[in-house]
Protein backbone atom coordinates (compact mmCIF):
# COMPACT_ATOMS: atom_id res chain seq x y z
CA UNK A 1 0.00 0.00 0.00
CA UNK A 2 1.34 3.41 -0.88
CA UNK A 3 1.88 6.08 1.73
CA UNK A 4 -0.72 8.23 -0.04
CA UNK A 5 -3.29 5.42 0.11
CA UNK A 6 -2.60 4.90 3.81
CA UNK A 7 -3.05 8.63 4.45
CA UNK A 8 -6.31 8.63 2.48
CA UNK A 9 -7.56 5.55 4.36
CA UNK A 10 -6.76 7.07 7.75
CA UNK A 11 -8.44 10.32 6.76
CA UNK A 12 -11.59 8.50 5.62
CA UNK A 13 -11.76 6.39 8.79
CA UNK A 14 -11.35 9.49 10.96
CA UNK A 15 -14.13 11.17 8.95
CA UNK A 16 -16.31 8.07 9.51
CA UNK A 17 -15.90 8.49 13.27
CA UNK A 18 -16.88 12.15 12.97
CA UNK A 19 -19.92 11.22 10.87
CA UNK A 20 -21.01 8.82 13.61
CA UNK A 21 -20.93 11.53 16.28
CA UNK A 22 -22.66 14.02 14.00
CA UNK A 23 -25.41 11.52 13.13
CA UNK A 24 -25.98 10.84 16.86
CA UNK A 25 -26.02 14.54 17.75
CA UNK A 26 -28.36 15.43 14.85
CA UNK A 27 -30.58 12.43 15.63
CA UNK A 28 -30.19 11.13 12.09
CA UNK A 29 -30.77 7.42 12.65
CA UNK A 30 -30.77 6.49 8.96
CA UNK A 31 -27.38 8.12 8.40
CA UNK A 32 -26.02 6.51 11.56
CA UNK A 33 -27.10 3.03 10.40
CA UNK A 34 -25.61 3.64 6.93
CA UNK A 35 -22.16 4.07 8.49
CA UNK A 36 -22.10 0.33 9.27
CA UNK A 37 -21.78 -2.67 7.00
CA UNK A 38 -25.07 -4.57 6.60
CA UNK A 39 -23.90 -7.06 9.24
CA UNK A 40 -22.25 -4.40 11.42
CA UNK A 41 -22.61 -4.45 15.19
CA UNK A 42 -22.64 -2.14 18.19
CA UNK A 43 -21.88 -3.78 21.51
CA UNK A 44 -22.24 -2.16 24.94
CA UNK A 45 -21.02 -4.78 27.42
CA UNK A 46 -21.62 -2.82 30.66
CA UNK A 47 -25.39 -2.85 30.01
CA UNK A 48 -25.37 -6.18 28.14
CA UNK A 49 -26.72 -4.62 24.94
CA UNK A 50 -25.92 -5.22 21.31
CA UNK A 51 -27.39 -4.45 17.93
CA UNK A 52 -26.32 -6.52 14.92
CA UNK A 53 -27.43 -5.20 11.50
CA UNK A 54 -28.28 -1.75 10.25
CA UNK A 55 -31.92 -2.28 11.19
CA UNK A 56 -31.13 -3.20 14.80
CA UNK A 57 -28.65 -0.31 15.10
CA UNK A 58 -31.27 2.14 13.82
CA UNK A 59 -33.93 0.76 16.18
CA UNK A 60 -31.53 0.78 19.13
CA UNK A 61 -30.52 4.41 18.70
CA UNK A 62 -34.17 5.36 18.23
CA UNK A 63 -35.00 3.75 21.60
CA UNK A 64 -32.07 5.52 23.30
CA UNK A 65 -32.89 8.91 21.80
CA UNK A 66 -36.45 8.55 23.06
CA UNK A 67 -35.06 8.44 26.60
CA UNK A 68 -32.87 11.56 26.38
CA UNK A 69 -33.83 15.10 27.29
CA UNK A 70 -30.46 16.11 25.86
CA UNK A 71 -27.23 14.38 24.95
CA UNK A 72 -23.80 15.64 23.86
CA UNK A 73 -21.04 13.40 22.51
CA UNK A 74 -17.57 14.43 21.40
CA UNK A 75 -15.09 12.12 19.71
CA UNK A 76 -11.37 12.50 20.14
CA UNK A 77 -8.80 10.95 17.79
CA UNK A 78 -7.44 7.57 18.69
CA UNK A 79 -5.51 4.88 16.90
CA UNK A 80 -5.97 3.29 13.48
CA UNK A 81 -4.20 0.09 12.33
CA UNK A 82 -4.62 -0.56 8.62
CA UNK A 83 -4.62 -4.15 7.33
CA UNK A 84 -5.43 -3.92 3.61
CA UNK A 85 -9.19 -3.64 3.21
CA UNK A 86 -9.82 -3.95 6.95
CA UNK A 87 -8.65 -1.90 9.89
CA UNK A 88 -9.04 -1.61 13.64
CA UNK A 89 -8.77 1.29 15.99
CA UNK A 90 -9.94 3.16 19.04
CA UNK A 91 -11.78 6.46 19.41
CA UNK A 92 -12.03 8.31 22.72
CA UNK A 93 -15.41 9.66 23.73
CA UNK A 94 -16.71 12.26 26.18
CA UNK A 95 -20.46 12.35 26.77
CA UNK A 96 -22.95 14.09 28.95
CA UNK A 97 -26.68 14.04 29.02
CA UNK A 98 -29.86 13.98 30.97
CA UNK A 99 -32.61 11.46 30.55
CA UNK A 100 -36.28 12.40 30.49
CA UNK A 101 -36.63 10.75 33.92
CA UNK A 102 -34.11 13.27 35.35
CA UNK A 103 -31.11 10.92 35.62
CA UNK A 104 -27.83 12.48 34.47
CA UNK A 105 -24.58 11.07 33.17
CA UNK A 106 -21.12 12.37 32.43
CA UNK A 107 -18.77 9.74 31.10
CA UNK A 108 -15.52 9.11 29.31
CA UNK A 109 -15.35 6.04 27.14
CA UNK A 110 -13.50 4.22 24.39
CA UNK A 111 -14.94 2.77 21.20
CA UNK A 112 -12.96 -0.30 20.13
CA UNK A 113 -13.61 -0.34 16.39
CA UNK A 114 -13.29 -2.60 13.39
CA UNK A 115 -13.66 -1.21 9.87
CA UNK A 116 -13.99 -2.58 6.33
CA UNK A 117 -13.42 -0.92 2.98
CA UNK A 118 -16.59 -1.24 0.86
CA UNK A 119 -17.57 0.08 -2.58
CA UNK A 120 -19.16 2.99 -0.64
CA UNK A 121 -16.02 3.71 1.36
CA UNK A 122 -14.92 2.66 4.84
CA UNK A 123 -17.68 1.40 7.17
CA UNK A 124 -17.82 0.16 10.73
CA UNK A 125 -18.10 -3.59 11.11
CA UNK A 126 -18.10 -3.35 14.90
CA UNK A 127 -18.03 -0.75 17.66
CA UNK A 128 -17.57 -1.99 21.22
CA UNK A 129 -18.25 0.73 23.80
CA UNK A 130 -16.19 0.66 27.01
CA UNK A 131 -16.93 3.18 29.76
CA UNK A 132 -13.78 4.27 31.60
CA UNK A 133 -15.33 6.88 33.92
CA UNK A 134 -18.96 7.45 34.91
CA UNK A 135 -20.43 10.24 37.03
CA UNK A 136 -24.16 10.18 37.71
CA UNK A 137 -24.18 13.40 39.75
CA UNK A 138 -27.09 15.58 38.54
CA UNK A 139 -25.93 17.99 35.85
CA UNK A 140 -26.31 21.65 36.82
CA UNK A 141 -26.96 22.93 33.29
CA UNK A 142 -29.80 22.46 30.87
CA UNK A 143 -30.41 22.40 27.15
CA UNK A 144 -31.90 25.64 25.76
CA UNK A 145 -35.14 23.84 24.84
CA UNK A 146 -35.41 22.47 28.39
CA UNK A 147 -35.17 25.99 29.87
CA UNK A 148 -37.79 27.22 27.35
CA UNK A 149 -40.12 24.33 28.10
CA UNK A 150 -39.91 25.02 31.86
CA UNK A 151 -41.27 28.55 31.45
Amino acid sequence: MSDLQAIADRFEIEALRGEFTDAVMMRNRDRLASLFTHDGAVRIPHINAEAVSREEIRAGIQRLQGLWDYFVQTTHPGTIQLEGDTASGRAYIAELGRMRDGASELNYAVYHDRYRRTPDGWKFTERVYEVRYLDTTPLAGSAPHAARDAR
